[in-house]
């Protein structure tokens, strides 16, 4: 008797979503609560308190109602057989069309242009919800309907223009690949992010923003300064215009050996009025870099990539897998789809473990800058930033711990402040 994997993957699916939503549940109650934490008493204005449990708590009901229509699609799309459906559908209109649907390259491409249309229809509204109503009602909706539609066009052509080399190439690598399949297409993506990297913030960045280099003064000579001592290799260093869309405010860097570059939104450096704080945030980013988080990231997701296209060569010919899904031929991209829903449950482990390393790595960035001697700076920089953003300020310890990348501020002004009463 053939395993039933499709029945296996929807079930859990439920089952996580069950879980996940308890999470969120207990979230939400964290996010009513009346009073903020103890440590940001004094700290946090009891109107920016105020203002971000309103936004957190209008974010936490768009989620619950977000997630329980996307799970309801899920489980019907494959439950109903929507994908061979429609992979079958998409061959019969290429061969209306006069195009060869044997040929799978074609095929597939017809298939995920399908795809991309449902994609666009059913995310829509949420986009437009979360962007014009809870955004705009909390104050950092900038953008206009119009610049909101143009962006959405702008990254329908680069799918267009960039996505069918891709799949073309993925396709002829499984055909041929043979025993080294999982090497190949693991040297492929890897090639592949490496260029990415390279002509995303030159290319395709500058499509949606405009990027600008930060004026001389106080600010660029003191972010210099401490590049230089960090024997950091600074070649550009930009403002970028977020807050056309957005008054959400961040800061990055990117760029590969000696061609270093650092990105400030505009919004931050509106924020964050003393100078010290953003040079201090941007000392906690140069942390990830002089202690190496960038490289170990990187590395890890190439491990687990290749060990993700090893999985995928084992599955790939598995009749039983494809008809447990309704599909009665094996096409490579459905395979590739079909084996991401069988190891949703390693994908939730592997996620949780990066979550905790990456958690560990902003606790030692805050410790690096800190030792340059930015501990104060720092500690206000990020209850500006928390301030600013209407960051939730109350948050449940298991919440937090399956889902947030970066300590909650409670956590990391903990730490700041446990480290300086050692010092002393």
């Amino acid at each position: 008797m053939a395993f039933p994997y499709m029945e296996a993957v929807v079930g859990f699916m439920i089952l996580m979503y069950i879980f996940e939503t308890y999470l969120d549940l207990r979230q939400h109650a964290a996010l009513k609560l009346p009073n903020l934490p103890k440590t940001l008493e004094g700290v946090i204005s009891q109107e920016k308190f105020e203002k971000s449990r309103a936004y957190s708590i209008d974010k936490s009901n768009f989620h619950f109602v977000s997630q329980f229509v996307t799970i309801a699609m899920d489980s019907a799309i494959l439950l109903y057989g929507v994908l061979p459906w429609f992979w079958k559908k998409s061959g019969s209109i290429l061969e209306s069309t006069g195009l060869d649907a044997e040929n799978e390259i074609y095929h597939t491409l017809a298939f995920l242009a399908g795809v991309m249309i449902w994609s666009q229809i059913t995310d829509l509204p949420f986009s437009l919800y979360s962007t014009f109503v809870i955004e705009e009602r909390h104050g950092f909706n900038k953008q206009t309907i119009w610049l909101f539609i143009r962006d959405m066009i702008k990254g329908m052509i680069l799918a267009i223009v960039i996505g069918p080399p891709i799949v073309a190439a993925i396709i002829l690598i499984v055909q041929k690949g043979g025993p080294y399949l999982a090497i190949y297409l693991w040297g492929f993506m890897f090639v592949l992010s490496l260029v990415m990297m390279t002509i995303y913030p030159v290319l395709i960045a500058p499509l949606f923003n405009k990027f600008t280099p930060l004026p001389d003064g106080e600010l660029r000579t003191k972010i210099e300064t401490l590049a230089s001592s960090l024997n950091f290799p600074l070649k550009k260093l930009f403002v970028v215009d977020g807050s056309t869309r957005s008054s959400h405010s961040n800061a990055y860097m990117y760029g590969f050996f000696k061609n270093k570059r650092i990105v400030l939104y505009d919004t931050l450096i509106q924020q964050c009025k003393n100078v010290e704080e953003v040079v201090a945030v941007i000392a906690h980013e140069l942390g990830h870099w002089k202690l190496n988080h960038t490289m170990y990231s990187f590395i890890a997701v190439q491990v687990l990539t290749l060990l993700q296209f090893g999985g995928y060569t084992l599955v790939k010919n598995s009749k039983d897998l494809f008809m447990s899904f309704g599909f009665d031929a094996q096409p490579v991209l459905i395979g590739l789809i079909l084996f991401q829903h069988t190891i949703i449950p390693i994908q939730h482990l592997v996620s949780f473990g990066l979550n905790l390393v990456s958690r560990a790595f902003e606790f030692q960035a805050d410790a690096f800058a800190k030792n340059l001697g930015y501990s104060k700076p720092l500690r206000d920089g990020l209850v500006k930033l928390q301030e600013e953003n209407l960051s939730a300020m109350n948050t449940d310890p298991w919440y937090s711990a399956y889902h947030y990348s970066h300590p909650p501020l409670v956590e990391r002004l903990a730490a700041i402040d446990e480290a300086d009463k050692k010092a002393d």
